[in-house]
C-alpha cells in the first residue's frame, strides 16, 4: 500500500531501530482493516513508501468492564521500562459533564460537555493486542472533557501526559498537563495549565473593520513534545482558523499545524507561540526521526477523508521550519 490509498486520522509513527520498521498507529478503519469495533490499527513500512496493510492492536470492545466504547481516536505507542503503552481518546455521550459557567465570551455554545479522555494500554509487542491498565475511567480527571493525551517525561525521569482540554467545557480550549505513576495509569497532584488556544495571537491577524476573524471557541488538538537541539521544549499542537461551529458540535474551516516552544525547557513554560507550519487543512502532526536520522513530520489532511502527508524539517535554534514536502513518498495532493 501507499499512503494515498491508506485511510488514516492523527497518524502516530514509532520508528523502531531494532527492526529498522517504520509503524503508523492511526484509528481502526474496518474498510482497510477488516476488522469491526472502535480501536487502534498499524500500518508498516521499512522505507515511508510502501505499507502492508494495517493490523487492529486495540479493541475497545473486548475490554473487560472499560467505561466506553466510542472514539478511539489520536492512538499514540510508547516505549516505557521494557513495555510499550498505548494512548487513546474514548468518549461515552450518556455521561454528561457539567456546562462551563459563564466568561468573558458569555456561553455561546449550547452543545453539552460529555465524558472523554484517554486512556492508557499496555503490550510487550508493538503489534499488541494492547490491554487498558484501568477500565473504570480514562488517565487524566475524568471530570474534565480531554482528549489526545500524549507522553513526556522530563529530565528527572517524571512521567507526564500533556492533553487537550476541549472548547465545549472551557471554551478557550487549553493545553494542560498531569503528572503519572511508573505505570502511566495513574495521576499524581492537580493538573498544570500550559497555555489557551487564543494564546495564538495570529488567529486575530487581518482584522476586517475592527472586528476579530477568529471568534471563540478556541480549539485546542494533538500535542507532541519534542527537545530542540538547543535545549528548549517544543509542543508540536493544532487550531482552527476562522472556524465555525455545527449544531453537534463539529468544527470545520482551516485546521492548522502549529506549535510552540519553552525556551526554559521546562513544562510549566513559559510557552511562546509560533506561526503555523502547513495549513490547507491539515494538522495532528508529530516529529519522528528516519533511520538515516532525518527529522520528519507526519499529519494529516484534509481533516475528513484524510491520509497522511510527510515533510522534512529542521530546528534553527529552538525554531522549526519546514524542509520540503515528501511527495516522493506521500503521492502528493
Amino acid at each position: 500500500m501507499r499512503l494515498p490509498d491508506m485511510p488514516l486520522h492523527d497518524p502516530f509513527v514509532v520508528a523502531d531501530n531494532r527492526t529498522r520498521t517504520y509503524y503508523l498507529y492511526t484509528s481502526n478503519n474496518p474498510s482497510v482493516s477488516g476488522v469491526d469495533g472502535t480501536g487502534t490499527m498499524v500500518y508498516r513500512s521499512n522505507d515511508l513508501r510502501n505499507w502492508t496493510r494495517p493490523v487492529v492492536v486495540f479493541l475497545a470492545a473486548e475490554q473487560e468492564e472499560i467505561w466506553a466504547t466510542d472514539g478511539g481516536w489520536a492512538p499514540e505507542v510508547h516505549e516505557w521500562g521494557g513495555r510499550y503503552y498505548l494512548f487513546t481518546t474514548l468518549h461515552d455521550q450518556n455521561r454528561p459533564l457539567p456546562v462551563p459557567p459563564p466568561n468573558q465570551w458569555g456561553t455561546p455554545f449550547q452543545i453539552p460537555a460529555y465524558m472523554r479522555g484517554t486512556i492508557t494500554a499496555v503490550s510487550s509487542s508493538l503489534l499488541g493486542p494492547f490491554t487498558v491498565v484501568d477500565p473504570s475511567r480514562p488517565t487524566p480527571p475524568e471530570n474534565l472533557m480531554t482528549l489526545d493525551g500524549t507522553l513526556y517525561v522530563d529530565p528527572s525521569g517524571q512521567p507526564w501526559m500533556v492533553y487537550a482540554h476541549e472548547w465545549l467545557q472551557t471554551i478557550d480550549g487549553t493545553m494542560e498537563a498531569i503528572r503519572l505513576a511508573p505505570d502511566l495509569a495513574r495521576t499524581i497532584g492537580e493538573p498544570l495549565f500550559l497555555f489557551k488556544g487564543s494564546d495564538a495571537s495570529w488567529l486575530a491577524e487581518e482584522i476586517p473593520g475592527g472586528l476579530p476573524n477568529q471568534l471563540p471557541p478556541y480549539v485546542t488538538d494533538g500535542p507532541q513534545l519534542h527537545r530542540t537541539p538547543d535545549g528548549s521544549l517544543l509542543m508540536l499542537w493544532s487550531t482552527y482558523e476562522k472556524n465555525t461551529v455545527g449544531p453537534d458540535g463539529a468544527m470545520s474551516g482551516g485546521y492548522v499545524q502549529t506549535y510552540a516552544t519553552s525556551a526554559s525547557g521546562d513544562i510549566t513554560g513559559p510557552w511562546q507561540q509560533h506561526r503555523p507550519l502547513v495549513r490547507e487543512d491539515s494538522g495532528h502532526g508529530m516529529l519522528f526521526h528516519t533511520f538515516d536520522d532525518r527529522l520528519m513530520m507526519v499529519l494529516h489532511r484534509p481533516f475528513d477523508n484524510a491520509r497522511g502527508k510527510l515533510y522534512e524539517m529542521e530546528f534553527v535554534g529552538h525554531e522549526l521550519r519546514v524542509l520540503r514536502r515528501r511527495a516522493d513518498l506521500d503521492g502528493g495532493g
